[in-house]
């Protein structure tokens, strides 16, 4: 415990082994291992955690420098309880001694040494009270129980899931076999080794400057795309661990769901793929990834399993780990107190029970998520699933709910000819359709709880809107808050793409409140708090995976600025082919490229460019017809002020317009009674209207979603023109890349000329 918090205050110290082991002596050989006895995920200082020299260890001399700084939160937390308990002071008292060198047999000396030999300790260990001969011997093999602790292996997870509240003495016991202990911590888990890291103050300065560099990552290649990362990793790298680092009864029940649908080779399929790069426990950007509304189905699905068994995995583990613990506890009794506080081995809590954050559009994509979630959990732990029939009724959508993803999909395609929507508006949207959900859920030994209260709960699962309401809620009514948001330790979003057409501020602001000092203590045990949530690192710590089946700036910026996992990042790389061949008419496309001197300012220069190159010819022009496309609501409403300071014949078609001034605008449109109209990306995407009366296309700024533009450029059809107008700034490229392709949009931002054909 001393060591976690040690570091941050810059204490440095080498201290040889004694009979009599200080909490300090015994973190460090929890958290300091030797490479030979375990295999440890990647960290990004590898000096940071060392082991003592066995010369150091014969000799029994060592030497210590001592720097003082301000006591940390943890030292204010233990002397302000000590002031009311009497153990928690001498606790505190110890503690002190510790850092300043002293043993406790040097509490009453003034002038005594910093350092022993081995025969001095020898003896003071043996002229020790009985009762600190007692406590020796009930914590004393506690070096090798913390180290089974921290570096948990499978078959032990197991043994102790069927029976969790047996121990043998065998564990407290001095004379515990050394080669049981070494054995059980050779098999390590990225679980553990990430969340027992300890930053050294260096790390946090770089991590905090958020300065990094990206490397292609050759050995990895996932779901058909090409990786960068901020590490060097390989596919060996994260699949070194025995079945995976997944719990055994997971791993089973996981492989054999697997062979029962009819899969082959589990261990190149891209399920196990996909989740050894989750259970790296690196924040990971997926943006290529091709959704099941898009005839994704297998690719989605197997993204969603990785994912699913990850969080499954943490928050199993999780469990296991303080259910040991707990147990362990009940034994120790009179001296656990003293015990939590001196070593680190009963540090695994948070500051709330939630861990796993999944953010989710739409409530029929969080049936489709929860019900696989139940589906990998293991039989043993699903014989009770509560609240079943009451999540069917408010996630699905009356008769479809049952409907599998196979099926779904079969019938939006028989019913094609029924109607004009495109097939994936059909399937997206062919369920609930509600953004505005929150449920929590509780895993126990033998039963899911659905709608267990969110500080009860091992994960969360909502729509951005559905949380942003409870923030806002708690910053009105002050006995509400969020505080179940402060120990998050996995955030997933999927479908990010989706929430984008929502409203993607919600999510920023979720982020921002995730990690934060609670305003209450709401139960917990703070002397089992991880030290790094005392310290306020926890956001080091937490692992964000966002998925979409493109990037734009606002996901880029989330994911550079919000995600600072002290593991690093990893994010897809996609060389995109475009997609203008599925513009099936014969349309001279022509793109102009305006100059804007930055990302700030390249709203006001599209605005400017369009008022003096676009406009005066559509001012001009006695032709009616045209069709301005716009992709943001912000340019929408400008555009739209501008043409009426200009007193132009327009009529509107945006996300939030009246379906009774939708059908009106649609008619005047067509009949030439209004001269321009002003369609939206998102409107397009919530209703998918075909416009009927269109002779020009003038696409004021570039779709995000680039299916988007062969639908609108082919609403062409009939007109006499035939002509579609791009207006584009290098700041577009991610847009430009998917349609136009990355080569292509790569040569139209740095060429020197300004326009471009495509027929």
């Amino acid at each position: 415990m001393a060591k976690r918090f040690g570091g941050n205050r810059g204490l440095t110290r080498k201290t040889p082994e004694m009979s009599n082991t200080s909490g300090r002596q015994r973190k460090s050989r929890c958290t300091c291992r030797t490479e030979e006895k375990i295999a440890c995920s990647p960290s990004p200082n590898s000096s940071a955690n060392t082991g003592e020299s066995s010369a150091e260890h014969s000799s029994g001399v060592a030497s210590e420098e001592l720097v003082y700084k301000e006591p940390s939160m943890y030292d204010n937390l233990l002397m302000t309880l000590g002031s009311v308990d009497a153990p928690l002071a001498d606790v505190y008292k110890r503690r002190q001694r510790e850092e300043e060198g002293k043993s406790d047999t040097d509490r009453d000396e003034d002038g005594s040494s910093e350092s022993l030999s081995g025969p001095e300790e020898e003896s003071d260990g043996e002229e020790s009270s009985l009762s600190e001969s007692e406590r020796s011997h009930a914590i004393g093999s506690e070096p090798k129980e913390t180290r089974n602790v921290g570096i948990m292996g499978q078959s032990e997870d197991d043994a102790y899931e069927n029976n969790e509240a047996s121990d043998t003495d065998q564990e407290y016991d001095l004379r515990v076999d050394e080669q049981s202990a070494v054995n059980a911590s050779e098999v390590a888990c990225s679980f553990n080794s990430h969340l027992a890291y300890t930053l050294s103050k260096e790390e946090l300065d770089n991590l905090l400057k958020k300065k990094l560099k990206y490397k292609v990552l050759p050995s990895i290649n996932i779901l058909n795309c090409k990786w960068e990362g901020t590490q060097e990793y390989s596919l060996e790298d994260l699949s070194k661990y025995p079945d995976y680092g997944l719990k055994l009864k997971l791993y089973k029940h996981w492989l054999d769901l697997f062979k029962t649908s009819g899969g082959n080779d589990f261990h190149s399929s891209k399920q196990i793929l996909f989740f050894s790069l989750c259970n790296s426990y690196q924040d990971i950007l997926h943006s290529n990834k091709k959704p099941f509304y898009l005839k994704g189905l297998e690719e989605d699905s197997s993204t969603m399993d990785a994912y699913v068994m990850h969080a499954l995995n943490h928050i199993f583990r999780t469990r296991s780990v303080v259910k040991k613990n707990d147990a362990k506890l009940a034994k120790l009794q009179d001296i656990a107190k003293e015990e939590i506080l001196s070593g680190g081995g009963f540090l695994d809590h948070g500051f709330t029970r939630p861990k796993v954050l999944i953010l989710l559009p739409l409530a029929s994509i969080a049936l489709r998520v929860v019900r696989r979630f139940i589906q990998l959990t293991p039989s043993s732990h699903k014989v009770n699933v509560e609240h079943l029939d009451r999540f069917s009724n408010d996630f699905g959508a009356g008769s479809k709910e049952d409907s599998e993803d196979k099926s779904v999909v079969h019938d939006d395609q028989k019913s094609k000819s029924e109607s004009s929507k495109p097939s994936d508006f059909q399937v997206l949207f062919g369920g609930n359709n509600n953004d505005h959900f929150m449920i929590g859920i509780k895993f126990t030994r033998g039963s899911i709880k659905l709608y267990s209260d969110f500080y009860s709960s091992d994960m969360i699962v909502a729509s951005p809107l559905g949380l942003i309401t409870k923030i806002g809620e708690a910053e009105v009514e002050k006995e509400k808050d969020v505080d179940y948001l402060s120990s998050i330790e996995v955030l997933i979003i999927d479908h990010a793409d989706i929430i984008a057409m929502q409203n993607w501020s919600h999510v920023n602001t979720v982020v921002e409140q995730l990690n934060r000092l609670p305003s209450k203590q709401h139960g917990t045990d703070v002397m089992r708090i991880r030290p790094w949530y005392l310290d306020g690192h926890a956001q080091f710590y937490r692992q964000t995976i966002i998925l979409a089946s493109y990037l734009n700036p606002d996901i880029n910026a989330l994911f550079n600025h919000h995600c600072v996992n002290y593991q690093g990042k990893v994010k897809s790389v996609c060389e995109h082919k475009g997609i203008l061949p599925k513009v099936l008419l014969q349309v001279r496309q022509i793109y102009e490229r305006f100059n804007a001197a930055s990302v700030v300012d390249a709203d006001d220069a599209r605005l400017e460019f369009f008022a003096k190159k676009v406009f005066p010819k559509i001012k001009d022009s006695i032709q009616g017809g045209i069709m301005l496309f716009i992709s943001s609501y912000f340019e929408f409403v400008r555009l739209r002020n501008f043409l009426k300071s200009q007193n132009a014949s327009f009529c509107l078609l945006g996300e939030y317009t009246m379906q009774s001034d939708i059908s009106r605008a649609r008619v005047w449109f067509f009949e030439g009674r209004r001269k321009i109209m002003l369609y939206t990306e998102r409107a397009h995407f919530y209703h998918r209207y075909k416009i009927r009366g269109i002779q020009n296309l003038i696409i004021y700024s570039l779709p995000e979603r680039k299916e988007f533009y062969p639908e609108i450029v082919n609403m062409l059809e009939g007109s006499h023109n035939m002509t579609c107008t791009v207006l584009f700034s290098r700041f577009d490229q991610f847009r430009l890349e998917r349609i136009v392709g990355a080569a292509s949009a790569r040569r139209m931002v740095t060429s020197k000329k300004d326009i471009f054909a495509f027929c």
